[in-house]
């Protein structure tokens, strides 16, 4: 490969990864930038550079950032992450970023099933996570789309106990006389007909 073809491909690449940190809104910075920007607040140990291929290579106070292969400073609450060992101890990687864990079966911890969740609470999927959620009450929405992204990234408990999941409908509303509006529905948790 001559010079120029090596220049055009780095160029390629890099302009490619500003790209998509831009569309993931995420930050983007080549590894080495990234670590010298993280280690203000974390005491340097070892390189940031040196060359890892697990968390424990790169020793006290750093994790291995897989996707580059570099050990790079545990990041802060706050901070860009994508998974728990990248995070100071007592956070999580939650949502792309350093949070404060979250103490299991409270609202917002993360599950597998809906047991692994306090009373009156499942197991769902919020921005692709699954973590508790509180289960509906009387008159909440709780319509599901059959499938699709928006279901499959954020999903909502089913009703209370005691409850069901019916559709009510509003009462037809018109503006003006000559506008048609069809009938509205919705769905919300009602207390059982008998």
């Amino acid at each position: 490969m001559s010079k120029h073809q090596s220049v055009f491909s780095f160029k390629h690449v890099t302009s490619k990864s500003h790209i998509w940190a831009w569309m993931l809104n995420m930050p983007h910075s080549a590894p080495k930038e990234e670590a010298k920007a993280l280690r203000e607040s974390v005491p340097v140990d070892k390189p940031a550079t040196a060359v890892c291929e697990h968390d424990r290579t790169c020793g006290r106070g750093f994790s291995c950032d897989r996707h580059f292969g570099l050990c790079v400073p545990l990041r802060g609450e706050g901070h860009y992450c994508r998974r728990d060992a990248q995070c100071v101890r007592g956070l999580s990687c939650m949502f792309g970023k350093c949070h404060r864990s979250i103490p299991n079966g409270q609202e917002g911890a993360r599950c597998k099933v809906d047991r692994d969740c306090g009373a009156s609470m499942c197991c769902a999927r919020h921005h692709g996570e699954q973590v508790c959620k509180r289960r509906l009450v009387r008159g909440e929405s709780c319509y599901v789309p059959d499938g699709g992204l928006a279901f499959s990234i954020n999903q909502i408990c089913p009703c209370d106990e005691g409850l069901l999941c019916r559709e009510t409908s509003a009462p037809l509303q018109r503006e003006k006389d000559f506008i048609y509006q069809p009938e509205r529905t919705s769905w919300t948790c009602q207390v059982p007909r008998p």
